[in-house]
């Protein structure tokens, strides 16, 4: 569900540089010449169509389009969930195309994490539980300083026993949230995390996506419809027809939707 438009108040302007001047250019993930095309003949369709973009680490980046502009399918392909037809990406120094299952599988756990529209949580875990998952699964153990940091930002300290049944769709969203960052992933990549959510609950995710990237310096990549949503990031990416056709720098719910209604028009 969109959010309303004065659900975001934060205040980056020049006067406290953004997360972009802190990191100076460190790039955490990066796409070049990026092309996906499905099917063939004349059944094909050009997801991508030669997108070159870099995301700065410690960044909040959102990227918008219409439907089928590509968005979606850009942030699958830099985090390793889709492969390029032709093209590179990146994370970090690590081009993901060069790597076997295995090693992609490991790169994706390792460094990367995931936050989807759906919670994806397991209803017989609890929230503690379904928050250490990922590691648990692979044999790892979180950092108790880190974790405890993650678990005081998301602000569900005393719901940590309740499982998801428990919980509002605002509070499992944050637990999926969580769960993303207990690894400290290098890169965090959300795809509409507010999506089935409603105003108030999308506010505390968005807020807390925020927080991480200006506590942690976090990197975050979201894929987004909303104007609101967007209004959270250092910059917002815009894309129609599987090409990166503009960017906003320090936007507004306003800027977001007039760029959007230019693109539509």
């Amino acid at each position: 569900m969109p959010l309303t438009a004065t659900s975001q108040t934060t205040d980056r302007s020049t006067d406290d540089p953004s997360p972009v001047a802190r990191t100076a250019a460190r790039v955490a993930a990066r796409a070049d010449g990026a092309v996906k095309v499905y099917g063939s003949g004349g059944t094909e369709v050009r997801a991508l169509d030669g997108v070159s973009v870099d995301i700065l680490a410690g960044t909040f980046t959102a990227v918008m389009g219409p439907s089928g502009s590509g968005k979606s399918t850009l942030m699958h392909c830099l985090a390793g969930l889709d492969t390029l037809t032709t093209g590179r990406v990146f994370i970090g120094d690590q081009e993901l195309g060069s790597l076997n299952d295995r090693a992609l599988t490991r790169t994706r756990r390792e460094r990367l994490g995931f936050v989807f529209q759906a919670f994806n949580l397991i209803p017989t875990l609890s929230a503690a539980e379904n928050i250490t998952l990922p590691m648990d699964l692979a044999h790892q153990r979180p950092d108790p300083e880190w974790l405890a940091k993650v678990i005081d930002t998301v602000g569900l300290a005393d719901r940590l026993s309740h499982r998801p049944s428990e919980l509002s769709g605002g509070q499992q969203q944050r637990v999926a949230v969580a769960r993303a960052l207990a690894s400290k992933p290098e890169v965090l990549f959300a795809d509409e995390p507010t999506g089935n959510l409603d105003r108030r609950s999308g506010t505390e995710v968005l807020s807390f996506l925020r927080e991480a990237v200006d506590r942690f310096g976090q990197t975050v990549v979201m894929v987004t419809h909303d104007p609101v949503a967007a209004s959270y990031a250092d910059r917002v990416l815009f894309l129609a027809d599987g090409r990166i056709v503009g960017e906003l720098a320090h936007p507004t719910a306003e800027t977001v939707l007039d760029r959007m209604k230019a693109l539509g028009d």
